[in-house]
């Protein structure tokens, strides 16, 4: 789905969003090997671990000060907290095989590819190990790194700063409409990433890839 007009000139970069695009990343992967109800899991997600509580350390606040806060906060949580981070690797399903499916086909293309994500940078080399694919990028950007996360235009600007990156001809894909909208906003050609067929689809209108026969 695609949020910006469409560019006079094919594009000639690609910037993927990595968890919810690349790689199947959520809590839940773990979590309900630890809760016996999804109800209560869910409860635990939303009030106690919740996204805006993980955004912090995708913003780069350190792991050991993030869940020292929320113990003291909830102490009768401490073991199911201190997962979070300790069976981090667990939440980590695998590859979203059909997006790297479309990643090697642009790189097969000679499309300048890069990686722009919202993630921990304690985290990251764990998923920098077990992903082959994550090499292939001419650059990545990960927020825990910069200081400042997704939606905000500094770490868009900082990808363009860092890697001479012409807005105007750089796809940008990923699973959240508020960062899509961000990066339209900045000029770049912005896809909201629902699947792996539509976005191949989306990449052939764009006439970055060959339409199948």
């Amino acid at each position: 789905m695609r949020h910006s007009a469409p560019p006079t000139q094919h594009p000639t970069a690609v910037i993927f969003d990595l968890g919810g695009v690349l790689i199947d990343w959520d809590p839940r992967h773990l979590y309900r090997r630890l809760f016996a109800d999804e109800t209560a899991m869910e409860a635990f997600l939303n009030e106690v671990a919740t996204q805006e509580w993980n955004a912090q350390q995708d913003a780069g606040r350190p792991w050991a000060e993030a869940v020292t806060a929320l113990v003291a906060q909830y102490p009768d949580q401490r073991g199911l907290i201190e997962a979070f981070h300790g069976r981090w690797p667990e939440m980590v399903a695998g590859p979203i095989g059909g997006t790297v499916d479309v990643l090697a086909d642009l790189r097969e293309a000679g499309l300048r590819l890069y990686a722009l994500s919202n993630w921990s940078a304690e985290t990251f080399p764990i998923a920098r190990r077990r992903f082959p694919f994550l090499d292939w990028f001419d650059g990545i950007v990960i927020s825990g790194e910069v200081g400042v996360v997704k939606p905000d235009a500094r770490i868009f600007e900082h990808l363009v700063a860092r890697y001479a990156v012409e807005p105007g001809m750089a796809v940008f894909i990923d699973d959240s409409a508020v960062n899509v909208g961000a990066a339209a906003r900045l000029g770049f050609v912005a896809l909201q990433f629902v699947d792996a067929r539509s976005l191949r689809h989306d990449l052939e209108e764009l006439g970055l890839l060959g339409r199948a026969g």
